[in-house]
């Protein structure tokens, strides 16, 4: 593929960890392209937590702060979607949607995943605000409050008992699950969790706030955030086109290497990731700048 632009590292996913990547290597004085489709996966969240120093900070205001940083060292950002790949003999050859070819050295892949949610009508417009899947990002905000954990995935019970920390008030929603027994049942028991038979079938909403939960058969159960498990699924086409995360050249960072990984450590693995990158290359310049000064010596 012939390229109209070449840069050194060329980082697919303007998230945490892509944006991280590309500080640290603009700031090592290295040419560099961030694609960037503007999806990021907790854009639902008006907060994100446990990023020490941004506590309580909005996910958009890191991205726009973490736009200005990058700019300040050379990084160009580019809105768009990176629509195929392939290797080269000098490194990666990339092809946007809009049609510029991009060739570079070495690549980043931080493009994330999205969260498949259970199908209940009404769950996914509320995913991020009181459909929660981590406590550790939302457990805090809604303590002490009613909840319920949607029986959307085998962990469940174990999803139940984790929240248990931040409510006394916990119900599991069976939603066709089979009912828990032996040890799980005596361990929800003991911690005074009960469940609730039968499928559900809308989630209730008044005032932009959850309240309920309407069961099949018309029951409403009061509840004020719902616990859900999702199904973290990553977009592989690039990255198997460019032969898989162990693939010379090529790192895969974030949520793309690491589904569950919280924000700061996103971040923190794309900056990792940044200096392994400026190293490789490093290595490989001055190789070529010994094999060019023997050339010349000879």
């Amino acid at each position: 593929m012939d390229t109209d632009e070449t840069y050194d590292v060329v980082v697919v996913g303007g998230g945490a960890a892509g944006l991280s990547a590309a500080l640290v290597l603009g700031r090592s004085r290295r040419s560099v392209l961030v694609v960037d489709a503007g999806e990021p996966r907790n854009a639902p969240a008006a907060h994100m937590h446990n990023y020490l120093g941004r506590e309580g900070a909005s996910p958009a205001e890191l991205l726009s702060d973490g736009h200005k940083e990058i700019a300040r060292y050379g990084v160009v950002l580019r809105t768009g979607r990176v629509s195929s790949a392939a290797r080269t003999p000098g490194g990666f050859a990339l092809e946007l949607e809009d049609g510029t070819r991009t060739g570079a050295r070495r690549v980043v892949l931080a493009t994330g995943v999205v969260d498949v949610l259970p199908q209940v009508p009404g769950l996914a417009d509320r995913f991020g605000r009181d459909v929660l899947h981590c406590p550790y990002c939302h457990g805090w905000e809604v303590a002490g409050q009613p909840l319920g954990v949607v029986a959307s995935g085998p962990d469940h019970i174990e999803r139940a008992l984790l929240f248990r920390q931040w409510s006394e008030d916990l119900v599991i929603f069976l939603n066709g699950q089979p009912a828990p027994q032996g040890e799980d049942a005596e361990k929800l028991a003991a911690r005074g969790i009960r469940w609730i038979t039968g499928e559900i079938s809308r989630v209730l909403v008044e005032d932009d706030a959850l309240t309920g939960v309407e069961l099949a058969g018309g029951e409403v159960v009061p509840r004020r955030a719902l616990v859900v498990t999702t199904e973290p699924t990553p977009d592989t086409t690039l990255l198997d086109a460019l032969g898989g995360p162990e693939a010379p050249g090529l790192k895969a960072v974030g949520n793309a290497a690491a589904p569950f990984a919280g924000v700061a450590v996103a971040a923190a693995d794309g900056m990792t990731a940044g200096t392994l990158l400026n190293h490789d290359l490093i290595l490989e310049e001055t190789a070529a700048a010994v094999a060019e000064h023997r050339k010349e010596a000879a």
